[in-house]
């Protein structure tokens, strides 16, 4: 069952990494939470304004090319107070060299630590509407009591997030941090950090489009 709380907002941290890539699964040992070093702290979410509800966590660029889901569901784990290491989050995920390979394997892992989540499926390209109007409503409930979104995405040339490599398909996933229901723009903390786009808005449809035929963790 969900819980209904608030976020515990936190500063933001970033380590070096490089790219991205897919996705695994299998299980791993729990260990305990990690001590965030005050040094770290190099990157922070914007401030929310009017119309905009933005969640504080503790950003990570991914350590390997392969780490995009350890690292996506550290920065959510980061929101509600939880700090794990990529590593252990890998381990934990069953992350190897191919990637992360199923939304659902995050879903248990982020469940595992602060329950509320499920994994809700895409498999419609382009997404039916109704696939779009829960995954809007999804993002307002999961925002609103501090529960950021993690996105299993694939993202080819033209229908790209910015600073992606634009000659090819990137299968990745980040984490939705925040939303605009002015705009109906959503803010997305994304652990690859092409061309140092680390926090950026996206609009709603555009993200809808990304999804498929993937899922995400709500």
């Amino acid at each position: 069952m969900r819980r209904r709380s608030l976020a515990v907002p936190l500063a933001a941290l970033a380590v070096t990494a490089t790219m991205t890539a897919t996705m695994t699964a299998t299980t791993a040992a729990a260990a305990a939470p990690l001590t965030v070093p005050a040094s770290s702290i190099t990157a922070q979410a914007p401030a929310a304004v009017q119309g905009q509800r933005i969640l504080q966590v503790d950003y990570q660029v991914q350590e390997t090319g392969y780490w995009c889901g350890p690292a996506a569901t550290r920065i959510a784990l980061s929101a509600r107070g939880v700090y794990r290491s990529q590593a252990d989050l890998a381990a934990e995920l069953g992350t190897h060299v191919g990637g992360t390979d199923w939304i659902g394997q995050v879903t248990r892992v982020l469940g595992g630590y602060v329950g509320w989540y499920e994994t809700k499926e895409m498999p419609n390209d382009p997404p039916t509407q109704a696939q779009k109007d829960l995954l809007w409503r999804d993002i307002v409930l999961d925002i609103n009591n501090g529960y950021p979104i993690v996105a299993n995405i694939v993202a080819p040339p033209g229908n790209q997030p910015p600073g992606y490599p634009p000659n090819q398909t990137i299968y990745h996933y980040f984490t939705v941090i925040g939303y605009d229901d002015v705009n109906r723009t959503v803010l997305i903390a994304d652990p690859a950090s092409f061309s140092g786009n680390q926090f950026y808005w996206l609009t709603f449809d555009q993200l809808a489009s990304l999804i498929p035929p993937k899922g995400y963790s709500a």
